[in-house]
């Protein structure tokens, strides 16, 4: 003990609870500290210096150099306290072992597993984003191919007809193709191209035919086939599609009815065909949609989901691509959908398209969802410059978060073994204390070699070694003592009623909380014929074994005069005649007893000196009021005399029962109930609540009532034992027991 204080006084003046030695403060480190007095010093020679700028309107020469060694002085005199800040802080943080372990755990196994999982998490997104990407590109690559394909048919068909029945041959291009993809439209534009050079002649084709075709197109107008419900067909190429043609990605916008300002963004694979003629009249434009069908398509194909496309601006300050030739067309179905969570649902790629009035480009943003399962082996990097760009930026960061992985845990691993080998040290001399202490040698030491909290406690352990014989010795006296009272409180709960009172007719429900591991309350329900019941609740003055004793004899010799007196007046008689004889001089016994006759609808009850009864009728009226019973009677077990004060002075009273009806039968422990002022529950309150809500069932009015004694004591502790019996007559007592 004497070391533990030594220590403890030793710990006090080097590391104080507010961070500073007894007695210093701010005013000691600032003028009685070399770094505080560089820091004062330097601060009036700046005070001096500012003081003579303003008076002079200027700053001297040599001032200059004074007020920088000035400012180089107080700089290092803060760096010094900011130091000493430092390691006070640091002791303070590391004093404790909790602390000592969550920092361990911080540096060992937190950050590694948070990089870990960081770096794990950017090489997923990474991944697939660029097979998103990729996915996404080559269905709209296949796409354009497929529209270049159709239109460069059409061109051919409508060359070798000699330019008749353009209609026709565009609906069955554009019949045969619908089965397919859902909602392409075919249209034949005029132009006026020059492309005689580097023309080749007509395949398939004669020069007259040739001519007689140059003829017939010569007065061509637009000629369309298929819906166009995406956007109005072209009347006429732009002028920066040449001879060879066009495929490619367009994008266009709708306005969403009712929603001011807000546009959708869709794709649109659109290709241009012109027939192989030096000077041709005309091009067949071809649109694919990408439209619902696709998407479901591509998801099928690929596992990938194109939810949402919008369009950078081509112009600044436009938020929307401008729509095609300017106008707007019939709505068509949103590529967003449901809105969902999560890194793999919302997958962005970046895409080129073109605008059909200018030809300039731009960039369209693809948001997709991919499903895992569609991985396998079809990795790789999506196409497109602004794709790559964004895959090359992502890798870099993955790269550094890497670096930084590798670094921080390296320090981890040095802050952790410091940190380990400290606790690890202190921890096993302290089991080895222990190991010897239980082998029973309780002269062992500890020695203590450091000065923190596991020193501390090595010092306490060694003073509690010293004692330990004497505490094992008082817990197992104590084990054994808490075992006695343990059996004997089951002994007592098993004397009171086991399990609900079946008696057609009644709703009973009791309890009883002795306030310590034996009390001297008791209640009990005696079934005494098919039609009558007995009910007692008694309080052995007292409290603890001696009561508990008291009132298990009480219970048997109830038991024996319940079989032969009716009365509960007769009964009381012959049992204060009996146990008066083995009772203490010092000790009494209220009680209360009533015999409830369902068949004559009657309650028969006396009071020796116990608790008044409550009795709150169904027919009193609205409000229900609670009656108080207290007939006359004195306490059992007194030697006056041979009993004939105690029967002089014992009444017993007959009630009707009704449907309906309430008795609170309880013990003074309910109704003294102390709070922590020394206030007494009261019967009056008790009264008012039994009046308050005698419309529960019975269990649930018991529950109601522990609950406001609960409320009204609080933190004070039980004084006396609380039993209490809540009987109430059912609504049709009368029938079933005549029945």
């Amino acid at each position: 003990m004497a070391r533990s204080r030594s220590l403890r006084s030793r710990w006090s003046l080097n590391v104080p609870s507010d961070g500073a030695e007894p007695g210093r403060g701010v005013r000691y480190a600032l003028f009685q500290t070399l770094p505080g007095r560089v820091i004062v010093t330097g601060l009036a020679i700046k005070l001096a210096i500012a003081t003579t700028t303003f008076v002079l309107g200027r700053i001297p020469s040599f001032l200059k150099v004074v007020d920088t060694v000035a400012g180089v002085a107080i700089a290092a005199g803060a760096a010094y306290f900011l130091f000493r800040l430092i390691v006070v802080a640091k002791r303070r943080l590391l004093w404790r072992v909790r602390r000592k372990l969550i920092i361990s755990y911080i540096f060992i196994g937190f950050v590694p597993a948070l990089l870990l999982v960081g770096f794990s998490l950017l090489t997923g997104l990474l991944l697939f984003y660029n097979f998103s990407s990729y996915l996404v590109h080559s269905r709209v690559r296949t796409l354009s191919d497929q529209a270049a394909f159709l239109a460069q048919n059409a061109v051919i068909e409508v060359q070798r007809s000699g330019g008749r029945d353009v209609a026709a041959i565009l609906a069955r291009r554009q019949a045969n193709a619908a089965a397919q993809f859902q909602g392409v439209s075919l249209a034949a534009v005029p132009v006026e191209r020059n492309c005689a050079q580097g023309s080749k002649p007509s395949q398939g084709s004669t020069p007259s035919q040739r001519s007689d075709f140059r003829l017939q197109t010569s007065d061509l107008k637009l000629v369309t086939s298929g819906p166009w419900a995406h956007l109005p067909p072209p009347r006429s190429l732009p002028s920066w599609i040449d001879c060879s043609g066009f495929s490619g990605v367009l994008a266009y916008s709708h306005h969403r009815t009712g929603e001011k300002g807000d546009d959708d963004t869709h794709l649109l694979v659109r290709a241009v065909a012109f027939p192989d003629t030096p000077q041709p009249a005309y091009a067949v434009v071809a649109d694919l949609l990408m439209n619902e069908q696709v998407r479901q398509q591509l998801r099928k194909d690929t596992g990938v989901d194109v939810k949402r496309v919008s369009a950078a601006p081509l112009k600044e300050g436009e938020s929307h691509p401008v729509p095609l030739d300017g106008k707007t067309g019939g709505d068509t179905s949103p590529l967003e959908t449901a809105n969902d969570t999560g890194l793999l649902n919302n997958l962005t790629s970046l895409m080129q398209y073109r605008d059909w009035s200018t030809g300039d480009t731009g960039t369209l943003v693809v948001s997709s969802r991919l499903s895992i399962g569609e991985l396998y082996d079809r990795i790789s990097s999506a196409e497109g410059s602004a794709s790559r760009r964004v895959g090359q930026g992502l890798l870099l960061v993955l790269f550094v978060i890497g670096a930084l992985f590798l670094i921080i845990e390296f320090i981890a691993l040095i802050t952790g073994f410091a940190l380990a080998k400290s606790i690890t040290g202190s921890v096993h001399e302290l089991f080895t204390g222990t190991e010897r202490v239980r082998q029973g040698d309780f002269t062992h030491k500890i020695s203590i070699a450091s000065d923190d909290q596991l020193g501390e406690l090595a010092g306490s352990f060694n003073s509690m070694t010293a004692s330990i014989e004497d505490l094992l010795r008082q817990a197992a006296e104590k084990k054994r003592l808490e075992e006695e009272l343990r059996i004997a409180h089951e002994i007592q709960m098993s004397l009171l009623p086991q399990g609900p009172l079946l008696m057609p007719g009644l709703s009973v429900t009791a309890l009883c909380v002795p306030a310590r591991e034996v009390g001297g309350d008791y209640y009990d329900l005696l079934p005494l014929d098919d039609h009558r019941v007995g009910v007692l609740i008694a309080d052995v003055s007292g409290k603890g074994t001696s009561a508990a004793l008291y009132m298990a004899e009480l219970k048997g010799l109830v038991l024996s005069l319940s079989e032969i007196h009716r009365s509960p007046r007769a009964l009381m008689i012959a049992a204060n005649r009996i146990i008066a004889k083995h009772l203490d001089a010092r000790s009494f016994i209220t009680m209360t007893y009533a015999v409830i006759n369902l068949r004559a609808r009657t309650m028969t009850y006396a009071r020796a000196g116990h608790t008044p009864l409550i009795y709150v009728p169904a027919n009193g009226g609205d409000p229900r009021r609670a009656r108080i019973l207290a007939p006359d009677g004195l306490v059992l077990g007194l030697k006056i005399d041979n009993g004939e004060m105690f029967e002089k002075l014992l009444e017993e009273e007959t009630i009707p029962l009704e449907p309906g009806d309430l008795y609170l039968f309880f013990t003074d422990g309910i109704s003294e109930a102390m709070n922590a002022h020394d206030d007494c529950f009261g019967e009056t309150r008790l009264g008012q609540l039994a009046e308050s809500h005698a419309h529960l069932p019975s269990d649930q009015l018991r529950e109601r009532v522990l609950r406001e004694i609960a409320a009204f004591v609080g933190d004070a502790p039980q004084h006396d034992d609380m039993t209490m019996i809540l009987l109430k007559v059912d609504e049709a007592v009368g029938d079933r027991a005549i029945a």
